[in-house]
């Protein structure tokens, strides 16, 4: 695997920090949005011309600075970091169109502040994609937490501010209280925190206590995962503006939690080491249990966007579940899931946001018949929700078969079960919103006035989200062999 020496990753990196002071000096609107649009191009275009490079087996590295030995501040470019680096920076254009609409069909305040934290928040979610070790991921996953709490307090009040105290509480509180502490001990045992194929540890710990303890660390520490039980901070998140709510569950936090504990899996526990210890096993159980109980939980909620966080809490441990089974199946689908779920769900959060905007209604118990009113926007709708549940024809489906396949290829029929199960559960509390909005009379009659679809900054970006959830499932080429060649197999 031949290295190449580039500046590639640090642009990437800095092409949408280096336009805030432009958003924030801007007193046009239509200004401060054209702008905002040209970093994320800009952005997506340098993570794309790497793409050609990962996808012939190389790997692209910038160094910036070395803090101690063993120990530096740069990034790392390879096949995992590079399917997340996609996703982020893909969607990252259809979210800002989409936010213009939002924002300005509620007509919210603070909109430069908002597209000022965002921009921050895309650059540090790049930054952890391609992070070379554990320290620069921590930094980035720590300048992350701190540029997404004034999103999530974006409306100041004080269910805002109550919710972004719990969020930095759980969020940083975690990270600090058990990641660094975590990186302290990898470090001492190793002498480095340089992600490497077949991961660091190996035989340096010799104790299987220490062993669970650091994983347990690391699991519980990536708190963005929403790993039970550090996941309250999500639903509680769910008041700020719905863009924001499909930044931190389909391309920024909480996939950057579960691809962080991905990457410490494979780089720097290892998967022999982890399956000659069996403690892989207990990182199934943790996600197992968070994928029933988020479903369970979702089951009972009537706020849609809650439902959809209580959703996502489930689906993000199927990407710790995935690769827990440490079967090549099961980590490709882990791998892919970040993608598809990505499509999916932003898709579900895009027609929350778009229903808010054009009826004000955000309670499922009060959406009957709106299909008739909104039928594209629930056309959208249930292709995330086929997505997410895993159906065919969308991308959801490929990355779930591949994990179905994986438990076959570990003998864990346990968690085939408990795939099988989430994916009914998840069935039972997307498939009634559906027939209810196209098939149920309205008793109030509130949508019997004709096709009144959200605004179209808003309607476009969501109905390209579920074109582009069914093309991954004809067109699965790019993540699937970007999997395969995280492994090894390209």
């Amino acid at each position: 695997m031949e290295q190449i020496t580039s500046i590639r990753p640090l642009l990437a990196v800095l092409s949408s920090l280096l336009v805030t002071p432009i958003l924030v000096s801007s007193r046009n609107e239509n200004i401060r949005e054209a702008w905002t649009f040209v970093a994320a191009g800009v952005k997506f275009m340098i993570v794309l011309s790497m793409l050609p490079l990962i996808l012939d087996g190389h790997v692209i590295v910038c160094k910036l600075i070395d803090i101690f030995p063993g120990v530096s501040i740069g990034f790392r470019v390879d096949a995992l970091g590079m399917i997340f680096g996609l996703v982020s920076s893909s969607l990252w254009i259809i979210t800002s169109a989409y936010s213009i609409g939002y924002m300005r069909g509620l007509n919210e305040h603070g909109q430069t502040r908002y597209f000022c934290f965002f921009a921050l928040a895309l650059s540090a979610t790049i930054g952890v994609a391609f992070s070379a070790n554990l320290l620069t991921l921590y930094l980035f996953y720590e300048m992350l937490s701190f540029a997404t709490y004034p999103l999530v307090t974006h409306h100041q009040d004080e269910e805002a501010r109550r919710s972004g105290r719990r969020y930095l509480t759980y969020i940083v509180g975690t990270s600090i209280g058990f990641v660094l502490p975590a990186m302290l001990i990898c470090y001492n045992l190793t002498g480095t925190l340089d992600f490497t194929q077949g991961g660091i540890i190996g035989n340096a710990v010799h104790s299987k206590t220490i062993l669970a303890i650091l994983i347990l660390m690391f699991v519980f520490g990536f708190a963005k995962a929403a790993v039970m039980p550090f996941h309250a901070w999500l639903p509680a998140a769910m008041v700020a503006p719905t863009p924001v709510s499909a930044l931190l569950h389909a391309v920024a936090v909480v996939k950057v939690g579960a691809f962080s504990i991905l990457r410490v899996i494979l780089f720097i526990f290892g998967p022999q080491l982890l399956l000659r210890t069996h403690l892989n096993e207990m990182i199934s159980y943790i996600a197992a249990i968070t994928i029933i109980v988020g479903s369970l939980i979702a089951l009972s909620q009537d706020e849609l966007k809650r439902r959809l966080a209580f959703s996502t809490i489930s689906q993000l441990s199927y990407i710790v579940l995935g690769v827990s089974l440490l079967s090549e199946k099961g980590i490709i689908g882990s791998m892919c899931h970040i993608a598809m779920h990505a499509f999916g769900k932003i898709t579900l959060f895009f027609c929350a946001g778009g229903i808010a905007v054009a009826t004000g209604i955000k309670h499922i118990s009060k959406m009957k018949g709106i299909g008739r009113r909104m039928p594209f926007t629930m056309g959208a709708f249930f292709v995330g929700a086929l997505s997410v549940i895993g159906l065919p024809p969308t991308g959801g489906f490929f990355s779930k078969w591949y994990m179905v396949l994986g438990t076959l290829e570990a003998h864990q029929i346990s968690m085939l079960i408990v795939l099988l199960v989430s994916s009914l559960l998840n069935a039972a509390y997307f498939l009634p919103i559906v027939y209810n909005a196209f098939f149920c009379p309205d008793e109030e009659s509130l949508f019997e006035s004709g096709i009144n679809e959200a605004p179209l900054w808003c309607l476009v970006p969501t109905i390209i989200c579920a074109v582009l959830s069914i093309l991954l499932f004809f067109y699965p080429d790019i993540f699937l062999n970007l999997s395969m060649l995280s492994l090894g197999m390209g």
